[in-house]
């Protein structure tokens, strides 16, 4: 079975256009995505109306949970930690009704699969938090201690935007799949990875795909929240990160 794994598509419906187009051509039986739905990016509504129509399987990533979880404690901790992301979630709650709230709040946080025999754990940050970072160039101890309560024999994550992988020395593989919307790569082309899964064994490859950058930065600009000129900015020059 070959399976398309995408995280992180933060309301980028024009970039996740793209990754589906390649999805197709891969071939792939199923899309899993690791979630972070929507949140400071250009098609909120549109991605939202179309994601709830797919058969994909899906988690709850951080931005999901702040938005089902959305009120004056949200609020004033973005504040507080990310100022920009905080009147991006403002303006992003317009676009969500309470059909979306409870389809976000009820998205399972991790999830374990067995496909074609290989043990499969999804997160969105990490095994223990939802906002852990898993960067390449961590030390291999430091991502074993991350997984270490998981007999997973593939753990597979986003959350940072940056895809990368680790193999441990228990033969475990963790591997972050990247951004379809919100690269935060040199290049920042949308990223997400695929799968082949066989007789309980599994080769990985990230795939990278350009789109259409100016036109979803413009899409993000004319929000008009404060903060969305730089986020539109981030699409195309990305040179930080966010939660």
């Amino acid at each position: 079975m070959r399976a398309a794994v995408i995280s992180d598509i933060h309301a980028n419906f024009i970039a996740l256009q793209e990754v589906l187009k390649d999805i197709k051509n891969e071939g792939c039986d199923k899309i899993i995505c690791l979630g972070d739905l929507i949140l400071a990016g250009p098609q909120p509504k549109d991605i939202i109306d179309f994601v709830k129509e797919q058969d994909w399987i899906i988690i709850q990533g951080n931005t999901d949970k702040l938005i089902a979880d959305y009120g004056p404690e949200v609020l004033e901790m973005m504040q507080e930690k990310y100022p920009v992301m905080a009147n991006a979630i403002v303006d992003d709650v317009l676009f969500v009704d309470d059909v979306t709230k409870e389809f976000l709040a009820n998205l399972p946080p991790q999830l374990n699969l067995e496909i074609e025999g290989v043990n499969v754990l999804l997160v969105h940050g990490s095994p223990r938090r939802n906002n852990e970072d898993i960067l390449p160039g961590r030390a291999l101890e430091e991502i074993e201690e991350i997984i270490s309560d998981t007999d997973a024999e593939l753990i597979l994550c986003g959350h940072t935007h940056v895809p990368c992988g680790y193999q441990t020395n228990k033969n475990q593989t963790v591997v972050n799949v990247g951004s379809v919307g919100r690269p935060m790569t040199p290049t920042p082309l949308a990223c997400y990875a695929v799968i082949d899964f066989e007789d309980g064994k599994f080769d990985i490859r990230h795939k990278f795909v350009d789109y259409d950058r100016e036109a979803a930065a413009n899409l993000v600009k004319i929000r008009n929240f404060e903060g969305a000129e730089k986020l539109a900015q981030l699409l195309i020059n990305p040179i930080e990160r966010h939660v």
